[in-house]
């Protein structure tokens, strides 16, 4: 029988796609006073995969992809979520129309999970109407897509971009899990 342990942490990873520089270092500004300092801003990628958001954001889009320092519990996804869906309305314009996307997620040693309100049949429920969209493994020593992962997170760009937040995650989750065990070692 396995008995139930605490997760290892995760590390948040935020997508933001908009077509307004400054509105995105708004953005970054605020996910930071929320999540603490970030360890890595992409540079702004063109975001032409699709013109799902052409209608309401934009049609000339970029995305920056942001994470963080500070490492989460991988059951905050839903919390983040909803955060980051207050984020999209605050800075909306005044007739409601979004004028940026926020999407949260993390990446573990084993995959890169995004939180999505949209359910799906690769989405199991975390709660508070928030879904968990498995949309890379890591294998190989690199991430690799699935069969719904979108294509901008197929590309290779992107998939290098994780590969090197993934190996900086990497780095920390190491020290986290040795001290945790030095913790046990010495409470005996």
């Amino acid at each position: 029988m396995s008995l139930p342990k605490p997760p290892i942490p995760v590390k948040l990873i935020v997508s933001i796609i908009s077509g307004n520089q400054e509105l995105a270092g708004a953005v970054i500004e605020r996910l930071s006073e929320r999540f603490g300092s970030t360890d890595v801003v992409s540079d702004m990628m063109p975001f032409d995969y699709t013109d799902y958001y052409a209608a309401e954001i934009g049609t000339e889009l970029f995305r920056r992809m942001v994470s963080f320092t500070q490492l989460i519990d991988p059951d905050e996804l839903s919390e983040i979520k909803l955060f980051t869906n207050d984020m999209e309305t605050h800075f909306a314009r005044p007739d409601g129309t979004r004028q940026v996307n926020i999407d949260p997620g993390y990446i573990s040693l084993w995959h890169l999970v995004l939180a999505s309100c949209k359910p799906f049949a690769h989405r199991p429920y975390l709660g508070k109407g928030v879904y968990a969209d498995l949309t890379l493994l890591y294998r190989g020593k690199t991430f690799t897509p699935l069969a719904w992962t979108f294509p901008d997170y197929r590309s290779q760009p992107m998939i290098a971009l994780l590969n090197d937040v993934r190996e900086r995650y990497y780095q920390q989750v190491k020290k986290v899990l040795r001290a945790q065990r030095f913790l046990r070692n010495t409470q005996h």
